[in-house]
C-alpha cells in the first residue's frame, strides 16, 4: 500500500524524488509562487489557495472553504494510488497534515476517526492539523462530529521549524 508524504514548501523536490511522487496537492496562500516539481505530472497537481487560518474574515486573508475541501477529496479519488501523494503546504504542520488526513478517510471511509488521528500523531508530533480543514472535511464525509473530537483529542502538536516532513500510511 501506498501512502501520503507530508511536506513543507522548502522540501518538496526532496520529497517528490526520494518517494517517487508523480502527484501532489499544494495547500498555499494565493499567488504565493514556487515550482513544481519536474517528476510532479502538470495535471496531477492540484493547487488550493487558501491561507492558514482557522475562521473566515480575517482581511484579505483566504480561509479554506467547503469548495477547496471538495476539489481535494474529488482529486484524492482520482488518484490512483500507485505511487505516494505528495500534500504540503508553507511549514507541512497544519494545512498539508490536515489534507492528508481528509485524502486518507475520503479513500478509505471505513477508518475509524481516533485511530486516523493517532496514526497521523505517531507519524509527526509536529503537526496540528488546520482545525477549519477538519470541521468542513468532517462534514462534507459525513462524519457527524466525530473527526473534530478525535483531531481535538490529539491536540497541538510539538514546537518545530517547519522542516519536519513526514509520511502517513493511508490506512491502519
Amino acid at each position: 500500500m501506498t501512502a501520503i508524504v507530508v511536506s513543507p514548501l522548502g522540501r518538496i523536490a526532496e520529497m517528490a524524488v526520494r518517494h517517487k511522487s508523480r502527484e501532489m496537492v499544494s495547500l498555499l496562500a494565493e499567488k504565493q509562487d514556487f515550482h513544481r516539481p519536474a517528476v510532479i505530472l502538470a495535471e496531477r497537481h492540484l493547487t488550493l489557495a487558501m491561507n492558514d487560518i482557522s475562521f473566515a474574515g480575517t482581511g484579505n486573508l483566504i480561509a479554506p472553504q467547503d469548495g477547496h475541501i471538495q476539489n481535494l477529496i474529488d482529486f484524492a479519488k482520482s488518484w490512483d494510488q500507485s505511487a505516494p501523494l505528495l500534500v504540503h503546504c508553507w511549514m507541512g504542520v497544519s494545512r498539508s497534515p490536515a489534507a492528508a488526513a481528509l485524502v486518507s478517510l475520503a479513500l478509505y471511509p471505513e477508518q475509524n476517526e481516533q485511530d486516523l488521528a493517532k496514526r497521523l500523531r505517531q507519524a509527526s508530533p509536529y503537526a496540528t492539523p488546520n482545525s477549519r480543514i477538519i470541521e468542513i472535511g468532517d462534514r462534507l464525509l459525513n462524519r457527524d462530529g466525530r473527526l473534530v473530537a478525535a483531531f481535538k483529542a490529539i491536540g497541538r502538536g510539538a514546537d518545530t521549524d517547519g522542516n519536519v516532513p513526514f509520511v502517513l500510511p493511508l490506512k491502519g
